[in-house]
């Protein structure tokens, strides 16, 4: 059988080379041509295994496409059986013990290390994809010991490579590189989960460093060597992405742009680069320059379709921040038509962004705002067992339209907009933000007006909260600090939408770090986190409220956690 280690550094030299040529051809849009690179050898080399099914996974993160899904996580297990023959011939928890102790340590060969970092990325990279499947990490959970493994092989590894009796081999680049990888991606992680979520995958103890994780990435994306890229794509999800709708969103994009600019250069039509680019412009505020980069990266390459409805994902919500309702409402409708991620999301905003014209302006396509709201449950989908969190929360939301005579939301797609964090980008441009507050006001102005109902209680204040946001921005520090303590002494009011109160205490908690006031910060997030549960996009929230914590230094503190970095 042909493999990577058929001679000391040299079958593996071939091998890894095939790879980097390989993944070279992914980023310069040639994705079937790599794959077809890799897949004569899928069965036989552990590298050509994980990178095949390295390549389908992130073809499955960048679509969210089911089928993707299903497949990379096939395709991802088959890798790591096909690693297990190259790992040293003992079981997991000897093979660990093994590299525990010194004496015998030396016993490895290079391919048996590079086996097991190989191993244990495809453990890394199976759980990685039940994330994607189920953002409340039930499906995480149940493969809490596959987690675990790889956890505990990456620890080892990492203790290894630093006695004294390891030696480099021919290919340490790329060893280090997988060590990079792992030991990274686990920091990050485990310093971005709330510790109930920790308890749950049985890490309680430890807890991620988040800047050593960063540290490692960064090691891993600035040396040449085949993870580069992954390290480096991980890294631009952190910064655009994972900071954004599960943090704060205030973080500095400087290091993101310090990252891609040599990849935007080595790769200018790079499909992959110009998204992250536009994803950079966007959280900035710079929509303009961000839409002209989204469009590139779709006028870039026509052979996968599917990274398309990222990009159209993206100018949807360009064009929300811009309140240009029909441009967005058109992408939106693309995405119904072309993109099986989530119909429910997709048909929910085309209903939302034709609530949000005025009356006498006639609809795009004849469409009509009630009866797209209605179609909204019936398009349910779920994915591993489970609905996407934002579907559940479109379909609670249209309900209401059941009624032959419904109550209007007020503002749905401004309303989803907070859910994905956008006000955090309107707020780094004076204009829009003015503007949209402007929209909210016009809304609030006709809740006064309204007969009273079942749902106005509700509507206010989802109305408040998003007008307190733009105050907030706008530097109407007291002003929003009032939007905010209405929801909460109105809680009791709240019939349906109660993610509103564990999420006004969030906001408020963030314009009291604004102002300095860390004390009642902490006692507001503490409150947020510990007295609601059961609630619309819960996780999202507990993310959130976790990261605003640790930014005040008081999550150990609260948790009483020492922790241990891996």
């Amino acid at each position: 059988m042909a493999n990577c280690g058929s001679s000391p550094g040299v079958g593996m030299k071939t091998c890894l080379d095939e790879c980097m040529t390989a993944m070279n051809m992914f980023l310069n849009n040639q994705f079937s041509e790599s794959l077809e690179v890799l897949k004569p050898r899928a069965k036989e080399s552990m590298y050509h295994a994980l990178m095949y099914a390295t390549i389908l996974e992130m073809q499955a993160m960048m679509t969210f496409e089911h089928d993707d899904i299903i497949s990379a996580g096939h395709t991802m297990k088959e890798a790591q059986e096909i690693c297990q023959r190259f790992r040293k011939k003992s079981t997991v928890v000897g093979s660990l013990s093994s590299l525990v102790n010194k004496s015998s340590g030396d016993h490895f060969t290079e391919e048996e290390i590079h086996a097991e970092v190989c191993y244990a990325e495809c453990l890394l990279q199976r759980a990685a994809l039940t994330f994607l499947q189920d953002e409340n990490m039930v499906s995480f959970i149940k493969g809490g010991i596959k987690v675990r493994n790889s956890f505990m092989i990456y620890k080892e590894l990492h203790n290894f490579m630093q006695s004294n009796l390891f030696s480099k081999g021919h290919n340490h680049s790329h060893l280090e590189g997988g060590i990079n990888l792992g030991i990274g991606a686990f920091n990050l992680a485990l310093s971005m989960f709330p510790t109930r979520i920790l308890k749950l995958l049985e890490f309680a103890g430890f807890s991620g460093d988040k800047e050593y994780g960063l540290s490692q990435l960064h090691d891993g994306a600035t040396v040449p060597n085949l993870r580069a890229i992954l390290c480096a794509m991980l890294l631009l999800c952190y910064y655009t992405f994972l900071t954004f709708i599960l943090g704060t969103g205030e973080e500095d994009v400087t290091d993101a742009v310090d990252l891609l600019r040599p990849y935007l250069t080595q790769y200018p039509k790079g499909a992959i680069f110009l998204f992250f680019s536009g994803r950079i412009e966007e959280i900035q505020g710079n929509l303009d320059k961000a839409i002209q980069r989204f469009e590139e990266g779709c006028a870039a390459q026509q052979a996968w379709k599917q990274f398309h409805h990222m990009c159209y994902w993206e100018l949807m919500w360009c064009f929300t921040y811009k309140r240009l309702w029909k441009m967005a409402y058109f992408y939106a409708d693309l995405l119904s038509k072309e993109s099986r991620w989530s119909k429910a999301m997709y048909v929910y905003m085309k209903a939302a962004y034709l609530s949000m014209l005025p009356e006498h302006e006639a609809k795009p396509f004849g469409d009509n705002e009630v009866e797209l709201f209605r179609q909204v449950p019936q398009l349910k989908q779920k994915i591993a067992g489970k609905s996407p969190p934002t579907e559940k929360f479109a379909i609670r939301k249209a309900r209401r339209y059941k009624s032959n005579v419904p109550v209007r939301l007020p503002v749905p797609a401004l309303e989803m907009m907070y859910m994905w964090n956008g006000f955090t980008v309107i707020g780094k441009q004076w204009k829009l933000t003015e503007e949209m507050l402007e929209t909210i006001c016009e809304s609030e102005a006709s809740l006064e007006q309204a007969s009273p109902n079942e749902y106005l209680e509700d509507d206010k204040c989802v109305v408040k909260l998003l007008k307190g946001l733009c105050l907030r921005h706008l530097g109407k520090v007291l002003e929003a600090e009032q939007c905010f303590v209405y929801i909460y002494e109105h809680a009791k009011k709240i019939k349906y939408d109660h993610y509103l109160s564990p999420n006004a205490l969030l906001e408020l908690s963030l314009l009291f770090i604004q102002q300095d006031r860390k004390e009642e910060a902490i006692k507001w997030l503490r409150r947020a986190k510990q007295n609601y549960k059961d609630y619309s996009m819960e996780s999202r929230t507990l993310f959130r409220i976790h990261a605003a914590l640790s930014k005040l230094k008081a999550e150990k503190e609260e948790n009483g956690l020492e922790g241990t970095a891996l």
